[in-house]
């Protein structure tokens, strides 16, 4: 056992003084993203954000078009042919994605994926947190 003199004490002291406001304060509400009206509602509890368009110097696509769609818990949303091609990235949550015929995956934070012009794809968040799923449209 070391031995303790005053000096040690009050260091002790001090530090523990300091260190109790993180611990006792309660965490704050991450703050989230989007306000919930934000954008364009596609479907109850799911909303397009636009986010940026500029011309595309791909040959086969005019424009590309950013967007974030956001899922709110439990939301969900269809759609049964893809306008264009596009690369999905999961930006926050977790999303349950259903391309049809045994193209069905969870994308977590992080994940991407690719979609083609006229390819189906359902999008739900199961989860009890906001999803966002970021977008990237090469247009034609």
């Amino acid at each position: 056992m070391c031995n303790v003199n005053r000096r040690s004490a009050l260091g002790l002291a001090v530090t523990a003084v300091a260190v109790s406001p993180a611990v006792l304060m309660p965490a704050g509400a991450a703050e989230q993203r989007y306000r919930p009206d934000a954008g364009e509602q596609l479907a109850p509890g799911v909303r397009r954000v636009q986010l940026s368009k500029r011309k595309s110097e791909i040959a086969a696509y005019p424009a590309v078009v950013m967007v974030d769609v956001v899922f709110q818990p439990k939301s969900k949303y269809a759609n049964p042919s893809m306008a264009s091609d596009m690369v999905c990235h999961c930006l926050e949550g977790e999303l349950a994605i259903d391309q049809g015929d045994g193209m069905q995956f969870i994308a977590k934070a992080n994940d991407v994926w690719s979609c083609r012009k006229g390819m189906p794809e359902t999008t739900e968040n199961r989860g009890d947190t906001v999803g966002i799923m970021r977008v990237i449209s090469l247009t034609a």
